[in-house]
């Protein structure tokens, strides 16, 4: 027997089901997303968490011609499933498969891609105004949890939305949660708008009063819903909302279908901006999710019936867990040292410095903006703030550390996890950029590890540099496995020659120091002999070393994990250049001008030619040797 599952293969199909059958399609859909991450791995706990809104939404409204705008996205796995994506789902995260965010690449019905969070608001008021200029008459609909209202790019919009006071509809889903437990005043004032679902159930039951009186009760009840989409704000706490320009519905239960399709219909028939305030439960409707929505807001493979994963048996650590490990430590030592982070304490290594330092640990939300600034405020009242911040989440706060920490030197520690190739999460999540986007600031130092040792050291090494703002790079994953050492400085701007040879001399950044090394090994047996150096700094670089092997070998190749344009290859030329080293033959190996896709960070590296394999291959071709190189293979 087909499932209802089976006969959705686009929003349209929804508008023939009945209310016992939304229901039952909510559970297939919600089966479906349990089965697939079971499998593959992915986000998990957000996602079950907007079954029934995705369903409600697509029954209600239009898609594509009515735009829906899903914030981040990862919590629109169901949105995927419902607008024809379905056989396809399977593949989600994998290379070449579905993305596990939104690309208006992949479907109509992806209005505008999200990856991180806050952007939806401002995304739905200019497509919502595009409308309005071009006389054109759909709706608007911008999906946001309440975690991603805690940035301020999202009060920005509103404010402006209210303004302009365009017909616009904002979804709030209040799950009390982004990827960790909310923080800040925003958290506490939606707590109390959530404790009063005495004013929804009395609602309720006046109006089946109503309805009842005989002759008059639909027209008194008619009168009374337009009475209260004026007055109700004055018994609901919605007045800030109200405050910004928007009419406040709500609390309601995000998980029942029903009543969200009626809430969602009404709000269609209104006016101006609408927020429509929707509970929901982080990991609905699957137990291990429900109990523990943090450890399984992203999932490797799990055991459906436990929720447990298998067993690590590696003992080599995460480079996060060493990040983590080592600040605690150092903080045990120097009371100055704080930590700060934008909503991810499990994800940047920094739980266990919270438990350790509580009053010295800092969860600002998702506001890297105000993490960075704030970090600023700490460190030029002599304090040694550590922002814990992913790479491609820096990004957002790129004016703060021109403006704030670089302009006044302070000693500010951006430590960036997530450098390089990510993999499952795609474009919007690789840290690609970082070396680009901070190395021409003035007064930073920017530096990566070879390994998860040397991570110990460079941190270290940050927290006792005294002469400005230091940024630190290191990969996601599982470190080298070299032994731990006891912590020492690492005097700024030094590389570090690992292996000397006449022939060609590979200068590496970071994660692609120990591939290089193989690759140097790999040439050895080709007649090649490389010089090998761990690079370490960007800026300063060391200067010395780079002419050193350019005047004595004259052949030089960089690899770095990172965009070529503007990474740590071109600052080796600009290097050259700069000591008018005009003689020396330099190759790049990088990541090409384009955005990376999603898939296993293996694969990845596999297909951008950043393996040992790739790397000897290029280095072969490039030196002259008459073996035909052969480009790596797409997938």
């Amino acid at each position: 027997m087909a499932s209802l599952l089976d006969m959705i293969n686009g929003p349209d199909d929804l508008k023939r089901l009945d209310a016992d059958e939304l229901d039952e399609l909510c559970q297939e859909v919600r089966d479906l997303i349990i089965g697939t991450m079971a499998k593959s791995g992915g986000h998990l706990a957000s996602n079950l968490g907007t079954v029934e809104l995705a369903v409600a939404l697509h029954r209600v409204f239009d898609s594509p011609r009515d735009k829906i705008i899903w914030d981040v996205g990862h919590q629109a796995y169901a949105h995927k499933i419902l607008t024809g994506r379905r056989d396809r789902f399977h593949s989600i995260r994998q290379h070449n498969g579905l993305s596990g965010f939104l690309r208006r690449e992949e479907s109509p019905h992806d209005i505008f891609g999200a990856g991180h969070s806050s952007t939806s608001i401002s995304a739905a008021l200019g497509f919502a105004k595009a409308r309005d200029l071009q006389g054109q008459n759909h709706h608007v609909v911008a999906v946001i949890g309440d975690g991603a209202c805690t940035a301020g790019m999202a009060f920005e919009a509103m404010n402006n939305a209210g303004h302009l006071n365009t017909d616009m509809i904002v979804v709030l889903n209040d799950n009390e949660m982004s990827i960790a437990k909310n923080v800040g005043a925003l958290s506490t004032y939606l707590s109390r708008i959530r404790l009063m679902p005495q004013f929804v159930h009395l609602r309720d039951e006046i109006r089946k009063l109503v309805r009842h009186i005989p002759g008059i009760g639909k027209k008194l009840l008619s009168n009374a819903e337009y009475l209260e989409d004026h007055l109700h704000y004055m018994l609901v706490p919605g007045v800030m909302f109200e405050a910004l320009g928007f009419m406040y519905l709500g609390p309601f239960d995000g998980h029942d279908v029903a009543q969200m399709v009626n809430v969602l219909e009404k709000a269609k028939g209104l006016k101006g901006p609408r927020l429509l305030h929707v509970v929901t439960q982080k990991g609905k409707g699957y137990a291990p999710a429900e109990h523990d929505p943090i450890k399984l807001h992203g999932v490797v493979a799990f055991d459906i019936a436990t929720g447990k994963s298998p067993a690590n048996s590696a003992p080599i650590p995460q480079y996060t867990e060493v990040f983590g490990k080592t600040l605690t430590e150092i903080a045990k030592d120097n009371p100055r040292v704080v930590a700060i982070t934008a909503a991810m304490p499990q994800g940047t290594g920094l739980v266990e410095f919270g438990n350790t330092h509580p009053e010295r640990f800092f969860d600002v939300g998702i506001a890297e903006q105000h993490a960075v600034t704030f970090a600023a405020g700490l460190a030029a009242e002599g304090m040694r703030p550590v922002a814990a911040i992913y790479s491609t989440f820096m990004q957002r706060a790129y004016d703060q550390i021109v403006h704030d920490v670089c302009i006044q030197n302070l000693p500010v520690v951006l430590a960036m996890d997530r450098g390089g190739i990510v993999g499952e999460d795609g474009g919007t999540h690789m840290g690609m950029y970082d070396i680009a986007y901070l190395r021409t600031l003035p007064n930073i130092v920017i530096m990566s590890p070879k390994d998860e040792n040397e991570l110990r050291h460079m941190m270290y090494t940050a927290i006792e540099y005294k002469g400005g703002p230091v940024a630190l790079r290191y990969p996601r994953g599982t470190g080298v496995g070299v032994p731990l050492e006891e912590m020492r400085t690492i005097p700024i701007g030094q590389a570090e020659v690992l292996r000397e040879g006449r022939d060609v001399a590979l200068l590496a950044y970071g994660h692609m120091v120990y591939p290089s090394l193989l690759a140097a090994e790999s040439l050895a047996a080709y007649g090649i002999n490389a010089t090998v150096v761990n690079m370490r700094f960007v800026k300063p670089m060391d200067e010395s070393v780079v002419k050193r092997v350019a005047r004595d070998i004259g052949v030089i190749v960089t690899v770095e994990e990172h965009a070529r344009m503007g990474g740590f290859g071109s600052a080796v030329l600009e290097c050259l250049a700069k000591n008018r080293l005009h003689d020396v033959r330099v190759h790049n190996i990088g990541v090409d001008d384009k955005v990376l896709e999603h898939g296993s960070p293996a694969v990845l590296r596999e297909v951008n030619g950043l393996t040992p394999d790739a790397i000897t291959n290029a280095v072969r071709a490039f030196v002259g040797d008459p073996v035909a190189y052969k480009a790596p293979v797409p997938h």
